[in-house]
């Protein structure tokens, strides 16, 4: 029987751990469909009944540990809230490897010209919105290596596009809306190169549902030879995250995966001076600039382009994210945030803009004009804020100067803007984040950390801007 190499295309439903180490906030539900999940994806062999009531059962903890280790989650063995909720996200279900990875015996197309064929369409879409979302997608890998592809309409292509509903012919069943959303088979004869997508989910050519040509432009990556990546920035990463297809560009992981595959794209660019391919930032990168930074309900988030870091606590590793993951509505580039606890919100900024979140939802009326919070017209963006819940003000920080903003009375208070070198001394002209922790400000300015008394304004001590990302 062939072996067959397949993607599946899906959300993660939840995790694995024994019974003794089962945590109040994992349910049994939470637990059978982890273990249905570690199975499919992690090789978890079961037998004899659920193996997560067992008493003790290693190879279980076992393939928690590698999912929490993948993803940067604290590696307990354990499926605690955080596990479950990466778990929970859209996401292709090929194991997971390291940075960008390639399937064992580097499969891949013994040739560059390859041939692919729409055999049926999606309700959700016009025929001609599918066929664009499949050309767009596949060019996206063109454009980086020596691979031609050609339509054909009829016959056997190498790469057979399909939509299909539960069991649709080749042993891996969809599962219904929200799940599995698409899988792919790596390059081999007959089925090898394959990608189906799920009909009961909502794919569109926009941002709601589940944007067509992201889902089918990963998928071709493993139509190509490529598995999955580490890098959450990454098209090959297995969770699915929304980025504005007019825009799209294929980031550095990618390139340099699909290239170790075939090399470059030797023809001769229209573009003699392309950007580079996107590149995700590094917490560790010494000269790390932020763009915002916020507290949660006791986490620490620092953003930096179309990233977010999330900062726990309890020695916990820090945890990237991309923006969209969470928040698909949201911008990328975030330049200002900041937490009212008192208000169970926080508020982030971008151009003249605001938005609120309770929680992880975004509330409803949003965004808002930052007018509404009584800066003047000429003001078009804030480059940090900080609240103290102490003195209930809050301070907005506009190129070389700051605003004091009464949130009780929502007004800005007398007296403001006023420079920063004139009240802040030691930090410079300018701040690029900000955010509170145990009655410390901590303002950065390029790739500095600035420790300052919020009521005295007296700074004790300079930090890199990645102190709070474990580095």
């Amino acid at each position: 029987m062939r072996s067959l190499h397949v993607l599946v295309f899906l959300s993660l439903a939840a995790a694995v751990c024994s019974a003794p180490l089962l945590p109040p906030a994992a349910d049994e539900t939470d637990m059978e469909v982890a273990e249905s999940y570690l199975t499919k994806f992690y090789n978890l062999t079961v037998a004899d009944g659920p193996i997560y009531k067992r008493k003790f059962n290693p190879e279980l903890i076992k393939k928690v540990k590698e999912m929490q280790k993948f993803y940067g989650l604290a590696v307990t063995g354990i499926v605690d809230s955080d596990t479950v909720a990466v778990m929970k996200k859209p996401r292709c279900g090929v194991v997971d490897m390291d940075r960008y990875s390639t399937f064992p015996g580097n499969l891949k197309w013994p040739r560059n010209s390859l041939t692919y064929r729409v055999v049926n369409y999606t309700p959700d879409m016009s025929v001609s919105e599918v066929d664009d979302a499949i050309q767009r997608a596949l060019q996206v890998w063109a454009k980086v290596t020596p691979l031609r592809f050609t339509r054909i309409y009829s016959g056997t292509a190498d790469i057979m596009i399909s939509f299909g509903a539960r069991e649709h012919g080749d042993f891996y069943p969809f599962d219904g809306p929200d799940g599995t959303l698409a899988h792919a088979f790596a390059p081999a004869p007959g089925i090898g190169g394959d990608a189906h997508f799920d009909d009961d989910e909502t794919f569109t050519s926009g941002s709601r549902g589940y944007n067509l040509f992201l889902v089918a432009a990963h998928e071709l990556g493993h139509a190509m030879g490529l598995s999955h990546s580490k890098d959450p920035g990454a098209l090959m990463y297995p969770i699915y995250s929304y980025s504005d297809p007019r825009s799209y560009s294929l980031p550095y992981d990618d390139v340099k995966g699909i290239q170790s595959l075939y090399g470059s794209n030797t023809d001769v660019d229209e573009n003699p001076n392309p950007k580079p391919p996107p590149t995700t930032p590094n917490a560790c990168d010494t000269n790390l600039v932020l763009d915002a930074a916020t507290t949660l309900r006791g986490e620490k988030m620092f953003f930096k382009d179309r990233f977010f870091w999330r900062n726990t606590g309890q020695n916990t590793p820090v945890e990237q994210y991309t923006i969209t993951s969470f928040w698909p509505e949201l911008p990328s580039n975030i330049e200002a945030a900041y937490e009212n606890p008192s208000k169970d919100l926080v508020f982030l900024f971008k151009g003249s803009q605001y938005w609120a979140l309770y929680g992880f939802d975004i509330k409803e009326g949003y965004p808002r004009h930052i007018s509404s919070l009584g800066l003047p017209r000429n003001v078009k963006k804030i480059d940090a804020a900080v609240y103290d819940e102490d003195s209930g003000k809050t301070l907005f920080f506009v190129g070389e100067q700051f605003y004091s903003y009464d949130e009780d009375k929502r007004k800005l208070d007398e007296g403001y803007p006023k420079r920063i070198v004139d009240v802040i001394p030691g930090v410079g002209r300018k701040v690029d984040s900000a955010i509170q922790d145990r009655g410390y400000m901590y303002l950065t300015n390029g790739n500095l950390m600035f420790e300052i008394s919020y009521r005295s304004l007296r700074l004790f001590r300079a930090l890199k801007s990645n102190h709070f990302l474990g580095c």
